[in-house]
């Protein structure tokens, strides 16, 4: 059998009628179907079998990407592989329940990987390398992005929910490396935690808006959001206010914060009666 993506399938044993017929044809006129069943074989890839699973996770997460996973069948992997179902099913005896998991877990430490950053240079400038990594993740994943944060699928689990937990106090973690902090207290680990829950929720609705305003925008508003957090927790958190002097004393005044510091500074002059 001939798959989707042009790779034959069919087992050596399951010789073609065509083939049989050519053995009483004369061999001076050999018909062009006779060809041995080894050159006719000969587009199938023989991958190993850590690289086959590799392949079939790739058009997993592929189709996961812009379909919610309900809508995704085994079927519809095995012909974006150019694959089996019965070879799906080997390497994924749970069906498409340990399939999703295992692309949900590949996804899982990519979009890791998009919070580590250098620990040097401006911590605005760190912010911004991030997300934009982070951003341009939820924009290739988007209906993909969308069911993994948002409740609901049919195949969502305790295990699938311990998955995206997992993204979330690793994604936590790294941001507080970068306040360089050895003991982060309560509110300074709730300020940063409750960040990375507004970059969530931005996201979603980021491309519920149609991907609107533009990501450029997105990400400086982002960070915008992270020095205002960081701002009002220091008023009342000492451990928060070193870590926003040591923050500030790095930021040039062209950058991002000093455009923000420019913005807020007119705004609360108009609110004076208040001090």
């Amino acid at each position: 059998m001939t798959t989707g993506s042009g790779t034959a399938s069919a087992p050596p044993e399951a010789a073609p009628p065509a083939e049989a017929s050519a053995a009483a044809r004369p061999a001076a006129e050999p018909p062009a179907t006779a060809r041995p069943p080894a050159a006719r074989r000969g587009s199938y890839r023989r991958l190993s079998v850590e690289a086959r699973r590799a392949e079939l996770l790739t058009a997993a997460l592929g189709l996961f990407a812009h379909r919610a996973p309900e809508d995704v069948s085994l079927d519809d992997v095995a012909l974006a592989a150019g694959a089996s179902r019965p070879l799906v099913y080997r390497y994924f005896p749970g069906g498409k329940q340990q399939l999703y998991e295992a692309a949900l877990r590949s996804a899982a430490d990519e979009l890791e990987l998009c919070f580590e950053e250098p620990r040097s240079g401006p911590l605005s400038g760190r912010l911004s390398r991030v997300l934009d990594r982070y951003l341009a993740f939820v924009d290739e994943h988007d209906a993909g992005f969308s069911a993994l944060l948002q409740s609901g699928s049919v195949v969502e689990t305790s295990r699938t929910n311990a998955i995206v937990d997992e993204v979330r106090r690793a994604a936590a973690e790294e941001i507080l490396l970068h306040l360089a902090v050895k003991e982060p207290g309560a509110r300074l680990r709730m300020m940063v935690r409750t960040w990375i829950t507004a970059v969530e929720a931005a996201s979603l609705i980021w491309l519920d808006e149609e991907k609107q305003p533009p990501v450029e925008e997105l990400r400086d508003w982002l960070v915008d959001q992270f020095v205002a957090m960081l701002t009002a927790t220091a008023t009342t958190d000492p451990q928060a206010a070193r870590v926003m002097r040591a923050a500030l004393i790095m930021e040039p005044a062209e950058g991002l914060v000093g455009r923000l510091a420019r913005r807020v500074v007119p705004a609360l002059g108009e609110a004076s009666h208040l001090l």
